[in-house]
């Protein structure tokens, strides 16, 4: 797979109270090591971590410092990367196929940007006041997930945009719609949700236990 695959781990987990994610265990790994998996024929793979933390061994990455924010982590990965592609993937989410990595390439490779997202299940409404508000129509909304895929030529200049303008962002592309450069959509996977709050790690855990004989990882 010709491609570099960024994974800013530099966060210290704050929500969850544990200590930086990348390092947390879930089924026997840590969250890192789950990440990694996901991209067994990578070309090149890229961790930023938190600073002052000591690389672990025996993993095929190459580490970095990780910089105040993600978004910071991001961009000094990207300085880093050889290859015209780029995926960038959370460390908090573990559980991602390979046919989920093998969608978002295929879109980046045809049109230059591309993330998968879900439909919203729930109903969604605005607290007003601390009463039940209006309704949010879900139709058009969607939950957006990683790994995310761009040409690197472009992530970067979004990124440079991004600091000129001052932006700040939670995710890369909203950097790259920044630009007015269209981001498409492919098919999400609802196992591949993100670890933020405690109760996530009930889940997580069940899941890891089917996951590894599971034909949804391949």
């Amino acid at each position: 797979m010709e491609v570099s695959v960024l994974i800013p781990a530099a966060g210290n987990g704050e929500r969850l109270g544990l200590g930086p994610k990348a390092f947390l265990r879930v089924g026997g790994r840590t969250l890192l090591e789950w990440a990694l998996a996901a991209f067994p024929e990578a070309a090149e793979v890229l961790v930023a971590l938190p600073p002052g933390q000591s690389p672990p061994q025996g993993l095929r990455a190459a580490f970095l410092e990780g910089g105040r924010t993600r978004q910071e982590s991001v961009a000094r990965l990207l300085e880093a990367a050889s290859l015209p592609l780029v995926l960038v993937h959370d460390v908090a989410r573990p559980f991602v196929s390979q046919s989920l990595v093998e969608r978002v390439l295929r879109a980046t490779q045809a049109q230059g940007a591309a993330v998968p997202v879900l439909p919203v299940p729930d109903t969604l409404i605005r607290s007003e006041g601390g009463a039940y508000g209006s309704v949010l129509p879900r139709e058009a909304l969607r939950l957006v997930q990683t790994p995310q895929g761009f040409f690197t030529a472009l992530l970067r200049e979004a990124h440079a945009y991004a600091r000129k303008r001052g932006i700040s962002a939670t995710d890369d592309a909203q950097l790259v719609q920044a630009l007015g450069y269209p981001v498409a959509l492919v098919e999400g996977e609802r196992t591949a949700f993100k670890i933020t709050y405690p109760e996530d790690l009930v889940l997580a855990e069940a899941l890891a236990r089917a996951w590894n004989g599971s034909p949804q990882a391949r």
